[in-house]
């Protein structure tokens, strides 16, 4: 492990764009495909990761969907959200916020309890066994309809106690503009919960303005495209709201060519209040470490502006101000030692 890596994995970090269902690793599709009669287009890993090379977001989508199949009773996704856990526990991940998309699941005969309850199982045992704190969202797939997520909605309220914390919006950007869903984002708001919603990462500058205004979000998924528009970039920056970007993936779905070309560090520049994040690790090859070593090396980021990254995510996280307190001393004090 190299120096920088070390130094990396050292600072106390907290995911905000992470897709439990994008944590799918090979092997472990392949188990539960066996495990639950599923027959899956592959004869075996090697396979599926050869179909995980895709080059933008709709195939992506499209190997997205169906490796949710083989996700079919609350110990599978148990078994996901743990896996995922064990694996960022070691990367200096303190906290995570995962998203997770109930309609892939319900649209295909999987009961909403058996998939949230699954989930919260594995998040609980994680806080017990890792030592590290989650929260739960539930993101809205864009290109369904409205009418569709206010019925998803509908059927959370029972988790609506603290156990499912906020709403999000993913999937198929384009097309699917973030004033679609201005209206179940006035109920969620309504009944206490955290908004946040994926916007410009190949949509425009506008749906980030519209998720702001229209939604009202609390924080921005991706983001990326903020920076096309300086009035909008001022505004972002003003507000303190923080970023979810997502190197690696930007890298795979070809929202950036090279790596050298990403606009964090221009981003940051500007005054944004940007975090790493890993999106779909098992299909964009990283987590959190990796992400973090991608960026760095490319834009040749100092230590200080690491620390900087690994402090926005504490801050930017839904954690109360006494649970960010103890993190962000130890980001200081090891930025101090180096």
């Amino acid at each position: 492990m190299s120096d920088l890596e070390k130094f990396i994995t050292a600072l106390p970090k907290a995911e905000l764009h992470l897709h439990l269902e994008g944590s799918l690793e090979p092997e472990l599709m392949m188990e539960l495909a066996t495990k639950n009669n599923i027959e899956l287009p592959y004869k075996n890993v090697d396979e599926i990761r050869k179909a995980y090379d895709f080059s933008n977001l709709q195939d992506f989508l499209d190997i997205y969907y169906q490796g949710m199949n083989v996700l079919q009773g609350e110990e599978d996704f148990y078994a996901l959200t743990m896996a995922y856990l064990q694996k960022v526990a070691g990367e200096g991940v303190v906290h995570v916020e995962v998203f997770y998309d109930p309609q892939g699941h319900t649209s295909r005969g999987v009961s909403f309890s058996e998939a949230t309850n699954g989930i919260l199982r594995a998040l609980d045992d994680g806080q017990e066994e890792l030592g590290v704190s989650s929260e739960l969202i539930m993101s809205f797939l864009r290109h369904l309809s409205e009418e569709d997520a206010f019925a998803t909605l509908k059927e959370a309220e029972p988790w609506f106690d603290g156990r499912i914390v906020g709403v999000g919006l993913d999937s198929s950007e384009l097309g699917h503009p973030p004033s679609k869903f201005e209206r179940v984002f006035e109920a969620a708001r309504e009944m206490g919960l955290k908004l946040v919603a994926h916007a410009g990462e190949e949509g425009p500058a506008e749906y980030v303005r519209e998720a702001i205004e229209l939604l009202k979000i609390d924080r921005l998924d991706h983001g990326n495209r903020t920076i096309e528009d300086s009035d909008l970039t001022k505004e972002l920056a003003r507000s303190g709201i923080a970023l979810t970007v997502c190197p690696l993936s930007n890298l795979k779905l070809c929202g950036v060519s090279d790596m050298k070309e990403h606009p964090l560090k221009k981003m940051m520049n500007a005054g944004l209040k940007v975090t790493v994040n890993s999106d779909d690790p098992a299909y964009f090859g990283g987590y959190m470490t990796a992400n973090f070593l991608s960026v760095a090396e490319a834009l040749d980021l100092s230590k200080s502006e690491i620390a900087q990254l690994c402090h926005n995510s504490i801050e930017g996280s839904f954690l109360t101000d006494e649970e960010k307190a103890p993190h962000i001393a130890r980001i200081k004090d090891i930025l101090t030692l180096h």
